[in-house]
């Protein structure tokens, strides 16, 4: 039986960094509940994301659907400045991949 487990947590000076931590399966019986994290992440306009995957055993399309259906909304409330620079970009730079936790903290904490 696959299962999943997601935690959240916060990082960054003011919390301003929402960090899902998935472990398991994320397949078409487990994508509901990191969708519905996620979702309700989204609805308190948290924009600055980390997704970790370490743990995560087995991914497959509808589990990566979860995120990409949500990249719109974080598209569409993203600034200006930084939308322009996000419609230059390819679907690999969209979802970015760290090898730490303090590396993907460093990036959302960085002065652009």
């Amino acid at each position: 039986m696959d299962e999943l487990r997601v935690d959240v947590s916060h990082k960054g000076k003011k919390d301003e960094i929402a960090v899902i931590t998935a472990k398991g399966y994320i397949d078409t019986t487990t994508k509901d509940e990191i969708e519905r994290v996620l979702l309700n992440i989204l609805a308190k306009k948290k924009y600055k994301l980390i997704v970790n995957l370490k743990d995560v055993d087995y991914i497959n399309s509808s589990g990566w659907g979860v995120f990409l259906r949500e990249i719109k909304d974080i598209r569409d409330n993203m600034s200006p400045d930084v939308y322009s620079v996000f419609e230059t970009m390819e679907l690999s730079h969209i979802i970015r991949s760290f090898d730490s936790m303090k590396a993907a903290v460093s990036h959302f904490s960085a002065d652009k």
